[in-house]
């Protein structure tokens, strides 16, 4: 059974008070001597290092600023904004169904400018087609004991998908071979799934690659994630998605998804990835 969303906020308030205390340590100053540069109480400091209080973010600045760390700002205010939701339990967003969890998404879809996605499993969500979305969102439900209401959210889903044609909205896709030949649906779904990709590749606003199954890789396949702009990234796992806010974070995945992108072929070849794909269902 997955952690109880409560346990995974406390972890992440205990991780950041440990970054705190190393701060502090590698400092070379004392809890007493942190709290006088502070203009605090030795007992404040004693709470967010034992994680006890949660810091604000004047007191991680503060913090930072009397152990000469100021650098480290950034990352930190981020893990500690990022505390309440870092690891959002799929079950608490989903426990009336999944149209919600289509929902939640579609303010942040609209705001965002460019979207950078990765795929090592399913065909990404912008380019499904409703009868994909059906059986995908129909398999995820009956896996996960959830309530039937894949009619209302695969709706959601293409109401939310509507950003791939309105807006200044661009989307650089990478999908692994293998997404093209998981046999999500029946032929017939499959075949219309893989002719709605080619015709999204004409798009101009959308970039796709595809990194063929014999490419010589120079980065490991890895799980499916999202980067919204430069400032959040989706990553999903079996239980959960995690949204990771931090600098170090998203610059880590901005870099993993440079990499995996000069292993995919784009254009003509990865048209004929696709057109052999669709051959291979007959």
């Amino acid at each position: 059974m997955p952690p109880h969303p409560s346990s995974s906020v406390q972890q992440a308030r205990e991780s950041l008070a440990g970054r705190l205390r190393e701060i502090r340590r590698d400092a070379g100053i004392s809890g007493r001597e942190l709290a006088a540069r502070c203009g605090w109480s030795e007992s404040k400091s004693s709470r967010i290092e034992n994680a006890r209080t949660p810091p604000s973010d004047a007191d991680i600045r503060r913090w930072c600023q009397a152990c000469e760390a100021i650098a480290q700002v950034p990352d930190l205010i981020a893990a500690n904004r990022q505390s309440a939701e870092a690891h959002v339990q799929f079950r608490r967003l989903q426990r009336s169904g999944q149209r919600r969890l289509q929902e939640s998404a579609e303010h942040l879809y609209r705001r965002t400018g460019t979207f950078r996605v990765y795929v090592s499993d399913v065909i990404p969500g912008f380019l499904q087609t409703p009868g994909y979305a059906t059986d995908l969102l129909s398999t995820i439900a009956e896996f996960r004991d959830l309530p039937d209401d894949v009619t209302d959210a695969v709706a959601a889903r293409m109401k939310r998908n509507a950003v791939l044609h309105t807006g200044a909205h661009r989307f650089s896709l990478v999908l692994e071979e293998s997404v093209l030949r998981y046999r999500v649906s029946g032929p017939e779904t499959m075949a219309g799934q893989l002719g709605h990709l080619l015709g999204a590749m004409d798009l101009p606003n959308v970039a796709v690659g595809v990194i063929p199954l014999a490419a010589r890789r120079t980065v490991w396949p890895m799980p499916t994630f999202t980067l919204f702009d430069d400032h959040r990234v989706h990553a999903d796992t079996l239980d959960a998605a995690s949204t990771l806010t931090q600098p170090s974070q998203v610059q880590l995945y901005a870099r993993a998804f440079e990499r995996l992108s000069l292993n995919a072929v784009r254009g003509a070849a990865a048209r004929a990835l696709v057109v052999r794909a669709l051959e291979s269902l007959e």
